[in-house]
């Protein structure tokens, strides 16, 4: 019954051409872009934050499944709905991240590995008594002078495997995040080389701890370009790059492949999912969807900047984003889809279905 049940929102994760938005950045990380902003770094603000998120008119259409922070999943809309039942009330689909963060590795300088898996079969039976159904954790590789080392890959991969393996045994689907970082001055060649291995290594652990991988969900980087590398790819160049780097290495079972933005801006985002599907779709046996974190917010962020009298206008950012990354899932995005929001509005309605 489990794994039907796991099944089952695999295919409402990915159904329709909708992906999944990421709002589960930690307090550290959320209170550091509110800075920057001149938003209060509160608790309150971040609920308000996330209320704003989650009453976004018909984001429904497009978002299928939402990330949420331990805060979050916890939290209340002001009139003292659940985060969790807002979500699912409109057909949204209520994650959460377990893992508790990168730490350094020991004894690997410049490395870090991800932490969590102590009292994780306890917390995935609590969140999953809170309405979440599929949990996330991610891993991150950085790139640079004998960077990484064999160490660190396999210590994130058996973690992440570790971890997923818990999540099917308490019902929930676990999305496995091995995250190779843009940071550095590595040209696309290496990022490439590097993802291979990462992606290797990360299934052989899967393999080795009795992960379904018909019951799971991928959430890489795509393979670009360090950001400091003189050499910037075009856009196909980073489709075609990425898919041909998933094809040697992510097994065809795997149902669906959820791409990180990694730091990318909201359009070249947009645009290199838009590339893949458009000219591999009809190649590549697993869905190739979104699960983006400040590549669908940020501008909303931008435009709210903590006033409730931008609250209208930050949902119709946030919505624009999410309908640009629909439209990208099915090969159809272009940057002219985009201009409208210089002129101060935005395309697509989000009052209407």
């Amino acid at each position: 019954m489990k794994l039907e049940a796991l099944l089952d929102t695999v295919t409402s994760l990915t159904a329709n051409d909708k992906g999944l938005l990421a709002m589960d950045e930690s307090n550290s990380t959320c209170n550091k872009r509110f800075a920057k902003l001149g938003i209060p770094q509160t608790k309150a603000a971040r609920g308000a934050y996330r209320e704003l998120i989650v009453s976004t008119p018909c984001l429904r259409n497009c978002i299928s499944g939402a990330i949420l922070y331990s805060e979050t999943i916890g939290q209340q809309k002001q009139d003292g709905t659940p985060i969790v039942r807002a979500l699912s009330e409109v057909g949204i689909i209520p994650g959460i991240k377990v893992d508790i963060g990168a730490k350094d590795l020991a004894g690997h300088p410049g490395e870090k590995i991800t932490e969590g898996l102590d009292g994780l079969r306890d917390r995935l039976h609590d969140y999953s008594q809170m309405g979440a159904r599929f949990a996330k954790w991610r891993a991150v590789i950085a790139i640079g002078e004998g960077l990484p080392s064999r160490g660190c890959i396999e210590a994130n991969a058996q973690a992440l495997a570790r971890y997923a393996a818990l999540c099917q045994e308490a019902g929930l689907l676990p999305i496995v995040e091995p995250e190779v970082l843009m940071d550095g001055y590595h040209s696309m060649a290496k990022c490439s080389e590097v993802t291979e291995e990462v992606l290797r290594t990360v299934f052989h652990h899967l393999h080795t701890q009795r992960v379904v991988l018909e019951a799971m969900i991928l959430k890489p980087n795509m393979v670009v370009p360090g950001l400091h590398c003189p050499l910037q790819d075009g856009v196909d160049q980073v489709a075609e790059a990425t898919i041909a780097c998933f094809l040697r290495t992510v097994p065809a079972a795997v149902p669906a492949v959820a791409f990180l933005s990694g730091g990318q801006s909201a359009e070249l985002a947009s645009a290199r999912l838009s590339a893949m599907n458009g000219c591999f779709r009809s190649e590549a046996p697993w869905a190739l969807t979104f699960s983006f974190a400040r590549a669908i917010q940020q501008p909303a962020l931008e435009i709210w900047r903590g006033q409730e009298s931008n609250i209208k206008a930050a949902q119709h950012a946030l919505y624009h984003r999410a309908l640009c990354n629909q439209a990208a899932r099915r090969g159809q995005y272009s940057i002219a889809m985009d201009e409208p929001i210089s002129n101060g509005t935005v395309s697509g309605d989000a009052n209407g279905e």
